[in-house]
C-alpha cells in the first residue's frame, strides 16, 4: 500500500549535500527522470512476475503456504518503511537498491495475478490503468490548485484500505469488496495527482542539493509506482475475469 507521508521530517536530519560545481536540474528533466525510475520499477516487477510464474516459482511458493506469502508481504512493508525512514541517511545507490529490491519482491507476489487472470484482461486492465494514471498525473502537473491539503485525507484513506485488507483475511467482508474497490480506485487516483504535484515541491526544496534531490526522486518514483500498482489491482478486481485454466 502507498504511504502518503511528507518527506520533510525524514530529510531534516540530513545536512546539505550540495556538490560543488553542480546546479539544480531543470524541473522538466527532474520530473522525467522521476517517472523514468517509476517505469523501470514497473518493468522489473512485471518482468519478475512473468519469469517467476513461467518458471514454476509460483507453484513452489504456494506449496510453502500462507506463512511464506505473509513473509513476502512483511518484507515488502519493511523495505518501504526503511526507505521512508532512512532515506536522509542512506546513499543514492542504497535508495535505488531498496527501490528495485521492493520491485522484485512485489513481482514475486504479483506472479499470482498472471496465474489467476487471462492475459487479454491483464493487458486491457494495464491499458486502462495507464489511461487513468496518465490523466491524473497530467492533472497533478498542470493544475494551479495546491493539492498539499489532500495529503492527510489520502493518508487516512490509505490506512482505512489497509485495515480493511487485513480484516478481510479473517472476516467475511466480501459483500463490501466492490464498494471498497471503487473507494480504493478513487483514493489512488487522488494519490497520483498529489504525488505528481509533490515532485515540484521536492525539486524546489532539494533541487540544488545533489544527493538529496536524487534520493527524493527515487522516493517520489516509489510513491508513483505504488499508485500505479494499486490502481491496476483495483481495476482488475472490478473488471477482471479469472482464468479458466
Amino acid at each position: 500500500m502507498n504511504e502518503q507521508q511528507g518527506l520533510d521530517p525524514m530529510f531534516q536530519e540530513n545536512g546539505s549535500q550540495w556538490m560543488e560545481g553542480t546546479s539544480a536540474e531543470p524541473l522538466n528533466v527532474y520530473t522525467t527522470k522521476t517517472f523514468g525510475w517509476m517505469f523501470l520499477g514497473l518493468l522489473v516487477t512485471f518482468g519478475t512476475a512473468i519469469a517467476f510464474s513461467a518458471g514454476g516459482g509460483l507453484y513452489y511458493l504456494l506449496t510453502l503456504g500462507m506463512p511464506a506469502v505473509f513473509a513476502l508481504c512483511i518484507a515488502e512493508l519493511v523495505l518501504v518503511m526503511v526507505l521512508s525512514a532512512r532515506l536522509g541517511k542512506m546513499s543514492i545507490a542504497g535508495a535505488r537498491g531498496l527501490f528495485f529490491a521492493y520491485a522484485i519482491l512485489n513481482g514475486v507476489t504479483f506472479s499470482a495475478v498472471f496465474f489467476a487472470y487471462d492475459v487479454q484482461i491483464l493487458l486491457s486492465v494495464f491499458a486502462l490503468t495507464a489511461l487513468y494514471f496518465g490523466a491524473l498525473a497530467a492533472y497533478g502537473w498542470l493544475t494551479k490548485r495546491d493539492l498539499s491539503g489532500l495529503g492527510t485525507i489520502l493518508g487516512f484513506s490509505v490506512l482505512f484500505l489497509l485495515v480493511f485488507w487485513v480484516l478481510s483475511m479473517f472476516l467475511p467482508l466480501g459483500a463490501f469488496e466492490r464498494i471498497i474497490c471503487f473507494i480504493g480506485l478513487a483514493v489512488f487516483m487522488g494519490c497520483t495527482a498529489y504525488d505528481t504535484q509533490r515532485i515540484k515541491h521536492l525539486h524546489a526544496e532539494y533541487g540544488e542539493d545533489y544527493e538529496m534531490s536524487k534520493k527524493a526522486s527515487i522516493f517520489a518514483a516509489l510513491q508513483l509506482y505504488l499508485d500505479f500498482i494499486n490502481i491496476f489491482l483495483y481495476i482488475l478486481r472490478l473488471l477482471g475475469r479469472r482464468s479458466s485454466n
